[in-house]
């Protein structure tokens, strides 16, 4: 009885020791490569005010377009359940913090560049946000990327958007969709404010994310994509379209990466948004140095 009490002490000490030796071995190769190079001294200048916003369980409508059969349906709800915390900017990139970018020549001029310093940096591409994410990460020593979809809902709260016709998903009447489109964009127009405004106009949610939903729609780096379903609902095919990418406001609406100015066109579904701006999430993982180097190498996005 004894032999067996004593066996998992000893199996544990023979896994976990050498599991440790091996992640201590490549903490220093990683450290002696450069690949864990410590924050820039003058990063905090540009250091963004950001939230923590809790681990939760939480329902959100999936992104995307879903057509059951040729018939455009209302994507389903999902359940998510975030295991970690999520560190996000608590405002919208400023138009001055893309000035910086824009001085230090690793940024495109951009109508940005023309604003007030207090607003949120419209008029930026899916590419000028990713170029901005890069430097930042560069300045501060962190690894800065765009949030998915996923994260955004995380981050939003009550106030992510939901945008479901509310249409019979049985119904085999395309006129109904269009009608009921029609409708929501006549309402989106008539309620419309395009001219950003300071940050903190609209407030915050109960994370403390500013001017979520308001005028502003944030790029994200999840690809739109198309998800066909059999009749009784199950997915048939599942189609990304990276090129294409999820921006959110007041609803989602697809936007191709190089597109500043969405009233001039690549809106790829719906009402194209009143502005494009974006927020930042900082990853706090003890490797996210490794992660930022191998982003500065060309190895990752």
């Amino acid at each position: 009885m004894r032999w067996t009490y004593d066996r998992p002490k000893l199996s544990l000490l023979h896994t976990g020791l050498p599991i440790t030796l091996i992640a201590v071995l490549a903490a220093g190769i990683f450290h002696q490569a450069g690949f864990m190079k410590p924050a820039p001294p003058e990063g905090a200048v540009y250091e963004p005010a950001t939230v923590v916003v809790p681990p939760r369980s939480y329902s959100y409508r999936s992104d995307g377009e879903f057509l059951k059969g040729t018939a455009p349906i209302d994507p389903p709800m999902k359940t998510v359940v975030a295991a970690s915390s999520l560190t996000i900017t608590k405002n919208h990139v400023t138009a001055s913090e893309y000035r910086e970018c824009v001085a230090a020549r690793a940024c495109k001029s951009s109508e940005a560049t023309s604003l007030k310093p207090d607003v949120p940096a419209t008029g930026v591409s899916f590419d000028d946000a990713t170029t901005y994410a890069r430097w930042l990460s560069d300045v501060t020593g962190e690894y800065w990327t765009l949030p998915t979809d996923e994260q955004l809902a995380q981050a939003a709260g009550n106030r992510f958007p939901d945008d479901a016709l509310g249409l019979d998903p049985d119904s085999k009447n395309p006129a109904l969709r269009w009608l009921a489109d029609y409708e929501r964009e006549a309402r989106e127009r008539a309620t419309g404010d395009p001219v950003p405004r300071p940050t903190g106009s609209f407030g915050e949610n109960e994370y403390g994310l500013a001017d979520f939903g308001g005028n502003v729609w944030e790029w994200t780096s999840t690809c739109h994509r198309r998800v066909h379903l059999y009749v009784n609902g199950s997915v048939r095919a599942s189609e990304e379209i990276c090129g294409v990418y999820v921006t959110v406001g007041p609803h989602r609406s697809p936007m191709s990466s190089f597109v500043r100015d969405p009233k001039g066109g690549g809106c790829a579904v719906g009402t194209p948004p009143d502005n494009l701006g974006f927020r930042l999430v900082k990853s706090t993982r003890w490797y996210a140095p490794l992660l930022r180097t191998l982003r500065q190498a060309g190895w990752t996005a």
